[in-house]
């Protein structure tokens, strides 16, 4: 594991009530409503919290390895990500897929892009070995 030598952020809220409670952050950025997938709740729930935040991260890694390449980003690239919440051998677990759209760029460049993001994101360093994930390109 690897130990942070400097801190950049630290990211704070407080929950109450689980799946079916609320969020906020300590700045108050973010105040959500939590609901349990699949119910008839009016909030989010962890795994779209999740997906976002992966998602927006994972576009900055993108930025990083553009701008080390030497390639300009589509300005309407976006990622749709995908979180699955699921069970196996009577435990709870994720999977997740990335669908990054690099429209007008050449597939193997968008795909270099991924790979690199992929590398460098911390968010898909922190599932690395721990969830199956999956990078498509649209």
């Amino acid at each position: 594991m690897t130990t942070i030598e400097k801190v950049l952020y630290t990211g704070k809220t407080h929950t109450s009530g689980g799946r079916d409670g609320a969020s906020r952050s300590s700045d108050g950025h973010l105040d959500v409503k939590l609901s349990s997938p699949g119910t008839a709740g009016v909030g989010t729930n962890p795994e779209q919290l999740f997906a976002a935040g992966w998602s927006a991260c994972f576009i900055g890694a993108m930025k990083i390895a553009a701008n080390k390449m030497k390639v300009t980003l589509p300005a309407d690239l976006a990622i749709d990500a995908e979180v699955d919440l699921g069970t196996a051998d009577g435990g709870y677990f994720l999977q997740a897929r990335l669908n990054v759209s690099l429209p007008g760029l050449e597939h193997e460049v968008a795909r270099a892009l991924a790979e690199a993001a992929h590398q460098t994101c911390p968010y898909s360093k922190a599932t690395r070995g721990n969830i199956d994930v999956v990078i498509n390109l649209i």
